[in-house]
């Protein structure tokens, strides 16, 4: 049956790369994925965008089990040489603007919510959610999911791993900062001047080490990404902006490295924009983890934020496509990535169902 199923999740993969779905404007996508479900036979339901389904024989009282990726993109570059809007395959790639990110693994991860839905005796329920939103973290995305859904046990959120196993995943504070000075004419003296009060700041991120290092996940990674500061030539300004982007392994909580910057920081104020994008992880341990294992995948932490930030339960990173494509010029997955990975999901839920 998966030969069946698979031809008819790249159909949709080229239906949804036609389909213009950027953040918060997937309207159309959205009704792609619930037309190919209502041809798969398989009810499903919707909130704003984010479609999502039950299999047939849920039972309240088994664990449940989320399939979870999604179906937004974020708007393509200046560098792309082909419409990013229009699917097709060359040497056995199919390009086009979210084939990789995450179109590939939305339609595999359908095909196998397929494959299982109408199965009796499953251990896990399955629930799969069609997310929205994802790209830009917005407030209608798998977050607001969570409190419609039942409660999930575990989850694997399909994002491209060349199907190796992301068992951990950094999370993401933004800090805004400043840096102040006193103000002054530019012909004038002045021994406060906030930009360069701004030189050591810099070098104290450059070469701050957060102490606690994760065995999956390493260090984690702090980097200035933008700074800003004065409006005229001729005015020295009151202070300097920066943007810092920290990458948090599971060792701390996203609270914890607030709490540290906020006293070891050299910086007048520096305040989180959100705390809610968590590190997240999945015990080597788990049955999950275990049976793809047995099936050859390697283990990983993924320095890249997914949906599995706002998630609680332990959760699988996993997909076919490869990171480094997302958000390129050009982007593609390749036909038999598809192929392979429904193979993998429905051998690896087999595994544990």
């Amino acid at each position: 049956m998966t030969d069946q199923l698979t031809p008819s999740a790249i159909a949709l993969l080229k239906q949804l790369i036609g389909t213009p779905s950027f953040s918060s404007e997937e309207d159309k996508t959205a009704a792609h994925i619930e037309n190919w479900l209502q041809v798969h036979h398989i009810p499903f339901k919707r909130k704003d965008n984010n479609v999502y389904a039950f299999n047939k024989y849920f039972d309240a009282d088994k664990p449940t089990l989320l399939l979870n990726s999604h179906h937004d993109t974020v708007r393509p570059n200046s560098a792309y040489t082909k419409d990013p809007f229009d699917a097709h395959i060359e040497d056995g790639k199919l390009y086009g603007l979210g084939s990789n990110d995450a179109g590939g693994c939305l339609v595999s991860l359908l095909a196998t919510f397929a494959w299982f839905y109408d199965k009796p005796d499953l251990k896990y329920n399955l629930i799969i959610v069609a997310s929205a939103e994802e790209e830009s973290s917005g407030d209608k995305g798998l977050n607001s999911m969570i409190p419609v859904l039942p409660h999930i046990d575990v989850a694997i959120v399909g994002e491209p791993t060349l199907m190796q196993l992301a068992i951990a995943e950094k999370g993401l504070v933004v800090f805004d900062a400043t840096v102040k000075g006193t103000p002054s004419h530019a012909a004038h003296p002045n021994d406060n001047n906030a930009i360069y009060n701004t030189i050591r700041v810099l070098e104290w991120f450059r070469d701050y080490r957060f102490e606690k290092v994760s065995e999956v996940l390493g260090e984690v990674k702090m980097t200035v990404t933008q700074i800003n500061a004065g409006k005229q030539h001729n005015v020295v300004p009151a202070e300097t902006s920066l943007v810092i982007d920290v990458r948090v392994n599971d060792r701390y909580t996203n609270q914890e490295i607030t709490d540290l910057l906020r006293a070891s920081s050299p910086c007048d104020e520096i305040i989180p924009r959100s705390l809610r994008l968590n590190s997240s992880s999945i015990p080597k341990t788990h049955p999950l983890v275990q049976a793809g294992i047995a099936l050859g995948r390697e283990t990983y932490g993924s320095p890249t934020l997914s949906d599995q930030a706002v998630l609680t339960c332990p959760s699988l990173k996993l997909g076919p496509g490869d990171s480094t494509r997302s958000h390129s010029a050009d982007e593609f997955i390749y036909v038999r990535e598809i192929e392979e990975g429904v193979k993998l999901y429905v051998e690896l839920l087999e595994g544990v169902l």
